[in-house]
């Protein structure tokens, strides 16, 4: 079976809403996405992410946490399954492990800064992927 055959099987779970314009963005992306709560933490789980030329793999399921409040709260870090190495062999800093829908997932612990904090009203699901990316970006040229 190929792979859009698979996708259009596919039912994605939608545990909760996001605002409109989050859900305009994520099916805009043609990723595959879907909302889930598990233990009363609600995340959003982006399905085969790609990720850049550096690591061992191309693509990655990652997902962030939405807490109470969003968007006025922000979103914070990423999570990311399979775990990401870097195809140098280079260490990557700042990562623990995270267990949520079946999977243990590696998180990377970044964060926003008080020079780049975030901005309720302006900030998203899309400027966070946008992070995501530099993130992924910076480290695979470290």
């Amino acid at each position: 079976m190929t792979a859009a055959a698979v996708s259009a099987l596919w039912t994605p779970r939608r545990h909760f809403r996001l605002p409109a314009e989050d859900e305009t963005f994520l099916d805009a992306s043609g990723l595959r996405w879907e909302t889930i709560i598990e233990s009363g933490v609600r995340r959003v789980v982006v399905h085969d992410y790609p990720v850049p030329v550096g690591f061992t793999r191309s693509t990655v399921d990652l997902n962030v946490r939405i807490e109470s409040g969003y968007p006025d709260t922000q979103i914070d870090m990423v999570y990311v399954y399979p775990p990401l190495v870097k195809a140098n062999g280079g260490s990557i800093g700042a990562l623990s492990s995270d267990h949520f829908d079946g999977r243990s997932w590696q998180r990377w612990s970044r964060h926003r800064t008080a020079v780049h904090p975030w901005r309720p009203g302006l900030d998203s699901i899309d400027t966070h992927l946008g992070l995501v990316a530099t993130w992924f970006a910076r480290e695979v040229g470290r």
